[in-house]
């Protein structure tokens, strides 16, 4: 089984355009979209309908949230005033771009998805109740959807969070800085019980130094088992960080070409 699974599109049309063409040439099992279609540039509508067209399940991002219901808060942490005063230049440009059906769209959007695979069990296994391999996809945590969940955050802290959400791998967007953490949690007589937080970047607005779009391609083998997966190896589950180059200047100068903040252009250049 393989997955494609990626997150914060933020209405950059080129960007989303190059990683579908990747997912399709690699033409996973099953493709997934962690939110945030929406927001800081001009092609909210196109990127909507092409999620809709292509019938992907996708989950709300804070963005998608606040839009859906024609707010003027996204949910987002703005640190500084000048952030904030572009953040309000942003919101206000998606409300009046987005067009009705799009918007209706985008209220219907789950906040959580949750997977689970029953591998390599026999018929007597199912009916005894084996525990699945399961997945949660959150935009920002199981909790909340505009909750930042950065890599620094404590493994004890990740582990109460996953434990609470019954999930073994929990993948998440929302800080658009791709990484994958392996928590060590004690579950009944396991004393060594493993889980992972991946969160798999993102594709119209990376900020973590490389512009290229980001997506993640998970590989779940047909003997995966809960607790034991290891990353970067060649065990039961496998997940890898695809990076892929669009045309940057035609999102930037997009950005330059409307009214939206000319910073926002020097962002996607500057993956920051």
């Amino acid at each position: 089984m393989k997955l494609a699974l990626f997150s914060d599109i933020h209405a950059n049309l080129p960007a989303l355009e190059a990683v579908l063409a990747d997912i399709d040439r690699r033409s996973p099992d099953g493709i997934y979209c962690l939110g945030d279609l929406v927001g800081y540039n001009i092609w909210p509508n196109e990127v909507i309908n092409i999620i809709r067209s292509r019938g992907i399940p996708c989950i709300a991002g804070n963005y998608d949230y606040g839009i859906g219901r024609g707010s003027d808060d996204c949910g987002c942490a703005y640190r500084e005033e000048a952030e904030k005063a572009m953040g309000k230049q942003s919101i206000a440009y998606t409300n009046q771009a987005v067009g009705d059906a799009e918007r209706a769209y985008l209220r219907t959007l789950p906040t959580r998805i949750r997977l689970e695979f029953e591998l390599d069990n026999t018929p007597e296994q199912l009916w005894q109740q084996q525990p699945p391999f399961t997945l949660m996809l959150a935009h920002g945590s199981p909790r909340k959807v505009n909750e930042y969940l950065f890599a620094d955050r404590s493994d004890q802290s990740l582990g109460r969070m996953l434990e609470a959400a019954g999930a073994d791998m929990l993948y998440i967007g929302h800080t658009h800085k791709p990484y994958h953490k392996v928590i060590e949690t004690t579950v009944a007589d396991q004393p060594s019980y493993t889980r992972h937080v991946i969160n798999i970047g993102s594709v119209g607005k990376p900020k973590d130094g490389d512009p290229r779009a980001g997506y993640v391609l998970l590989t779940i083998e047909e003997g995966a088992r809960p607790g034991l997966a290891r990353p970067g190896s060649a065990d039961d589950v496998r997940v890898e960080f695809v990076r892929v180059a669009y045309d940057v200047e035609r999102a930037a100068r997009a950005i330059e070409d409307s009214v939206l903040p000319n910073s926002y252009a020097d962002m996607l250049r500057q993956a920051r």
